[in-house]
């Protein structure tokens, strides 16, 4: 990658253009600093968008177009109405005597556009003078639903949650024994697994769950096999005798991880599962079987058909659709049709394991609601897609080429980051009514009690890199955040779903208040609240929010335990990531420890805060429950356990900044001795009822 080169200044016409189309040419990366765009950066950022910036003379062109555009046009493609709120400024001014006429979501006709239902309808206008405008009409309510009873719940990256019964790692049929036994016995209110979303094939794969192929559909090696349905009808006796054999291999590649300390291996877990649900998939479906798989096609239409494609194709050609054949890059193409012909056992295969996914994941969250849980499972939206992924293929026309999603340098990161996830164009959302965002979101909602979405900032703008560049030459191009909301508000409510969004770190003024206005919680992370605008000492729980998520740590911090005793600064410095010298971070560290103590202390949390912190296991565990205890003194309608520190694991799940040099995304839970420990172990551990019992004493229902 090239190194970072000063920022080119912007002329006033560019800067103009820029700001037309919604790319900003300057941000704040702190309050009171601005810093200008590269002119580079955002003659990019319009070349993703279709405007040619590339010479003063075609910035002058672009920009004398896009003006009138806007001065031409009536409407603009989408206008939000929230159903509380008058009609939008949008319509209002329109010119005196413009007809309006709506046709709805439910098939209606009218004539104007007030009292019309939650929807996404089609708005046209026609003005006096005989001009025309249609535009999508999204009108939605104006809060999300909120959890019935404040709750508390489980935090857990599924894969890590190994049973006596999974094949290498978690699975649904893990999420499902999770789900009951922790709603029935821990009183737990829900359970938040990492996104789910299908992974970009390879060898090896990508194992983290935030780089996927696909967020509109979920991966089948999350699947439980035996539980499919067809599973035991396997009528060949090759069939049969092949599937005894995975499930012994099953049988040494879960006990590898257990007992021996491997690293959970996604793709032998693939491999062997693959091969499985061939054999099971071989098995005819029954009547009400067959009828209920072609429901399933019909809802999912042409979405699942170019998902399907995607990866029948990558069997044959590779996942990088870059290098495929001409014709088969393009999802619309002639070649692509007669492939999919070509391929029509392969790709009904790939429908297949997406409605046996879908089913084991509605009956997840069945099970989590069946067990008293308020709100059942809450799932991961990741930012973005794999730019190789099956995503990128089917949806291309709505994503910016040669453009990636990242983060400009700040406090923490001087060089900015790059995370290698194409971005949606906000023109292409807004023309299509925002489509690909609500069959995305109606798709998660499907068995979703609660839906997290990682970076929520990225509703109101995202970072754009050119491709080529170093993060620090990159501008924020605008999304419309106002639809962009109303199309989760909808979707959301349709479903009576809540909507956590990860605000953590630098968000700019505005967005934490549009968000709390439409009821989408906060994510609130103990080590990181303090009050930053006067000592700096950690923030009373008083003081915190009530519409939040509260938790202790995330699957990219330190474990609780780690963090008491210090061992993460060890493990970093083992690591070689530290950036200051070791002592210098260790006291740092273990001076922000002995202050949230004699906080704990001073609460009457913890008894003899002064002491020495971390030193044998049961002052350690009565650290933990005092941090936990704290998170119930706040007015959090949301606390989240992170299942790992109920058994004292040190290890964090993912630790950035690294790839090869941690096994990020690939280690079990394990107690504090680093052993793996299983679901069935996790039910029988007296530390972990320990601190379930604390929280389910601190958490009551509401009048």
């Amino acid at each position: 990658m090239s190194e970072p080169r000063p920022p080119e200044p912007l002329g006033d016409d560019l800067a103009r253009l820029a700001e037309l189309h919604g790319v900003a040419p300057s941000y704040s990366p702190a309050p009171g600093r601005t810093v200008a765009a590269s002119a580079g950066a955002v003659v990019a950022a319009l070349a993703a968008l279709d405007v040619d910036a590339s010479t003063p003379d075609a910035v002058r062109a672009a920009l004398t177009a896009r003006e009138e555009e806007l001065a031409r046009r009536l409407l603009p493609p989408t206008v939000v109405h929230w159903t509380d709120a008058g009609l939008p400024e949008a319509l209002t001014a329109l010119p005196p005597g413009t007809r309006l006429t709506v046709e709805t979501e439910q098939g209606e006709t009218r004539t104007g556009a007030d009292g019309l239902p939650p929807g996404v309808h089609r708005l046209t206008a026609t003005a006096p003078d005989g001009r025309t405008g249609r535009a999508h009409l999204i009108v939605a309510p104006p809060r999300l639903p909120t959890p019935p009873r404040r709750a508390y719940g489980l935090l857990v990256q599924l894969y890590s949650l190994l049973s006596r019964r999974s094949w290498g790692m978690g699975d649904l049929g893990d999420l499902g024994e999770l789900s009951a036994w922790a709603g029935r016995t821990l009183g737990a209110g829900f359970v938040q697994v990492n996104p789910l979303h299908a992974a970009v094939p390879g060898a090896p794969t990508d194992p983290s769950p935030y780089r996927p192929s696909s967020r509109r559909f979920p991966d089948p090696v999350h699947l439980r096999v035996e539980d499919v349905p067809e599973y035991p009808y396997l009528e060949d006796p090759a069939d049969r005798a092949r599937v005894a054999a995975l499930l012994e291999r099953a049988a040494r590649l879960r006990a590898a991880v257990l007992d021996e300390g491997a690293l959970i291996d996604r793709d032998a877990v693939w491999d062997l599962k693959r091969e499985a649900l061939e054999a099971v998939c071989r098995v005819p479906l029954g009547p009400g079987r067959r009828a209920a798989y072609a429901a399933f096609l019909a809802r999912e239409g042409r979405a699942l058909t170019d998902h399907a494609t995607w990866y029948a194709l990558a069997e044959r050609h590779g996942p990088d659709h870059s290098r495929w054949p001409e014709g088969l890059r393009d999802p619309r193409s002639a070649e692509t049709a007669r492939a999919r012909t070509e391929l029509a056992d392969r790709v009904d295969f790939h429908c297949r394991l997406a409605w046996l996914t879908d089913e084991q994941l509605t009956a997840a969250q069945r099970a989590a609601r069946e067990a008293g849980m308020p709100v059942g499972l809450v799932h991961d939206l990741a930012v973005g897609v794999h730019p190789d992924g099956a995503d990128a293929w089917a949806q291309q026309d709505h994503f910016a080429a040669g453009m990636s999603v990242g983060a400009p340098p700040d406090a923490f990161n001087a060089r900015g980051q790059d995370w290698g996830l194409p971005p949606w164009r906000p023109d292409r959302l807004a023309a299509s009514g925002y489509a690909p965002f609500r069959q995305l979101l109606r798709a998660l909602f499907r068995y979703a009690g609660a839906l997290r979405i990682d970076h929520v900032m990225g509703l109101f703008r995202l970072w754009w890199v050119p491709q080529g560049r170093p993060p620090t030459e990159g501008a924020y191009v605008r999304y419309d955040a106002e639809a962009m909301l109303a199309t989760l508000v909808l979707e959301a409510a349709r479903a009576g779903s809540t909507v956590i969004g990860e605000d953590l770190g630098t968000v700019e003024p505005g967005v934490r208040e549009a968000l709390v206005r439409r009821g989408v919680f906060g994510t609130s992370v103990l080590w990181f609240e303090r009050d930053w605008a006067g000592d700096g000492l950690p923030l009373p729980p008083d003081r915190w929010r009530a519409d939040c998520l509260a938790t202790a740590t995330t699957h990219d911090l330190p474990s609780t335990a780690a963090r008491l005793t210090g061992e993460h600064v060890e493990l970093r410095h083992r690591l070689g990531l530290l950036t200051r010298p070791l002592e210098e971070e260790r006291a740092e560290a273990a001076e922000d420890v002995r202050t949230w103590l004699r906080v704990l202390g001073d609460l009457g949390l913890l008894r003899d805060p002064d002491g020495p912190s971390g030193q044998g296991r049961s002052r350690e565990e009565e650290e933990i429950r005092a941090v936990h205890r704290f998170l119930l003194r706040t007015p959090a309608r949301m606390v989240g356990l992170w299942l790992p520190d109920a058994v004292g694991d040190r290890r964090p799940q993912n630790l950035p900044g690294t790839w090869d040099q941690y096994p990020n995304w690939r280690l079990p839970i394990a107690d504090a001795e680093g052993r793996p420990v299983t679901l069935e172990d996790l039910a029988a551990s007296p530390r972990l009822r320990a601190l379930t019992d604390a929280l389910r004493a601190g958490v009551t229902p509401e009048a």
